[in-house]
């Protein structure tokens, strides 16, 4: 079976509250964009996992990829598989290769295997892997809240709008950011807010990573700012970065765009 994991932009990222578990509650609009891995997977006699394309650090055993096979064969004592995975969204770039790698595949298991699980279920077990995973099993715009694994539709349609992720050759803790972080509740939902004209997110919809990601790394300003000034309607970093993002009317010039991180181009 072949799959093709889909990455997710962040359109607007706030923080509202540390939790009791030492996590935090989030609130975010997660919308699938058309950037993918790839992975390949058939019935063998002892599970084995190869990796290929862009690195993938740490030890393989504590993958997503091998925590979802052991997860289903725990639970439904499914055979040996060989995987093989061709990555293509850079890992810590906020994009969710990972988790999407994680659902695809837990979602391709239950078909192959025909499991017969409701999406309710998959859902349930894509969450004790992640808390972005469980976006990944319907894999449509939502609304997301707790620690992302809280999932609601959103109508949101970006249909003929282009998409430039800009992915800079960086790399930040997430924990950082979440520790310097200052949880803050809003009168107002994104929810609200995106149904706006996307030409006014822009003052409206703000990724509360982005101050103290900015800060520490003054090239990521740089490529919002390049984002705007090429005429982006709407221009911001996704998840806790290191990709930024523009959505555009027409497909821009990228010149100086090339010179500050690898380019992916869109229309959605």
């Amino acid at each position: 079976m072949i799959l093709f994991p889909t990455a997710k932009i962040n359109i607007g990222l706030r923080v509202t509250a540390k939790r009791k578990d030492g996590f935090h509650n989030i609130e975010s609009i997660f919308y699938p964009v058309p950037l993918k891995d790839v992975i390949e997977f058939r019935k063998a006699s002892g599970f084995k996992f190869t990796t290929y394309g862009k690195s993938v650090p740490g030890k393989l055993s504590e993958n997503l990829i091998q925590k979802s096979w052991h997860l289903l064969h725990q639970h439904f004592s499914i055979p040996p598989v060989e995987v093989n995975l061709l990555k293509n969204i850079p890992l810590g770039s906020g994009l969710g290769g990972g988790s999407a790698d994680a659902a695809f595949f837990i979602k391709g298991l239950n078909d192959f295997f025909q499991l017969n699980l409701t999406e309710k279920k998959l859902m349930e077990l894509a969450a004790q892997l992640g808390s972005d995973c469980p976006f990944f099993i319907r894999n449509k715009p939502a609304f997301v809240t707790g620690r992302g694994e809280a999932i609601r539709p959103c109508k949101l349609n970006l249909n003929g709008i282009f998409l430039i992720l800009v992915i800079p050759e960086l790399h930040f803790s997430t924990k950082k950011l979440f520790s310097k972080v200052i949880p803050k509740t809003r009168e107002i939902s994104l929810r609200e807010f995106v149904r706006q004209p996307i030409n006014q997110w822009q003052n409206l919809i703000v990724n509360d990573f982005e101050k103290q990601a900015f800060r520490d790394f003054p090239l990521l300003a740089e490529i919002k700012t390049t984002l705007l000034n090429k005429g982006a309607l709407y221009a911001s970093m996704t998840g806790t970065g290191s990709a930024l993002y523009g959505l555009f009317n027409k497909k821009p010039e990228t010149e100086k765009l090339e010179k500050q991180g690898t380019i992916y181009i869109y229309k959605l």
